[in-house]
This record gives structure tokens, sequence and C-alpha cells, in this order.
């Protein structure tokens, strides 16, 4: 976060909660209880929107009204968050993809390429 956005948020920020990766939420004193009242988030470390937990995410885009007090309990199908791993070596390829060895299945054998008379 850069020095600006930490001065805004000494004067005009109230802490309203923090999640489960340290990221801090904030509400403008100044539209505090309004409709429309201004909602932020600090993240720590790095920059990742998609670190964002689904009930302080609904909290932000004022979905809800109330601050997320806790994380509802994970139910056993549910697996931990995992950030968004576009761009990296992690990334999903599927088979075939040209950095996973480029080597595509064989088609089957009805397939007829077309040929111009």
């Amino acid at each position: 976060m850069s020095f600006g956005t930490r001065v805004f948020t000494w004067l005009h920020g109230e802490h309203v909660g923090t999640d489960e990766f340290g990221n801090r939420y904030y509400v403008d004193k100044r539209t505090k209880g309004k409709q429309r009242e201004r909602r932020w988030v600090l993240y720590k470390g790095i920059p990742e929107a998609s670190k964002v937990p689904p009930e302080w995410n609904a909290w932000l885009h004022r979905t809800i009204v109330q601050v997320p007090v806790s994380r509802a309990p994970q139910r056993p199908w549910q697996k931990p968050h995992v950030p968004n791993l576009t761009g990296t070596d992690l990334a999903y390829r599927p088979p075939g993809h040209i950095l996973k060895g480029g080597a595509r299945a064989p088609g089957s054998g009805d397939y007829e390429p077309w040929v111009p008379n």
C-alpha cells in the first residue's frame, strides 16, 4: 500500500475487522451508517483480491450490512482457499498444452479434414 493510502486510512478510516489472511477492513468515518458508506480493504503482503474471503467480499460489495464476526465452520467438502494461480508455474494446463509438452491426444478415426477442390 502506498503512503497516501496509509494517510487516508489513518485520517478517515475506522477499522472494523480482520480476516484469517491478515487483511484489514475499514469503513469511512464520514459516511458510516449512511446509505452509501465507503468500505475498503488493506491487504497483508502482496495485494491479491482473490484472498478476500466470501463473507468479507459480500460486506465490501454491500450485499450484507453487518460486519462478519467470524468465519462459518468449514464443511467437509470445502477445499482450503487457493489464490489465483494464472500466470504462474502452478497454473492449470490441460493435456496437450504447449507448456506441458505439446503432445495432443490423437484424433479419432472418423475425422476427415476439409480439402479444397
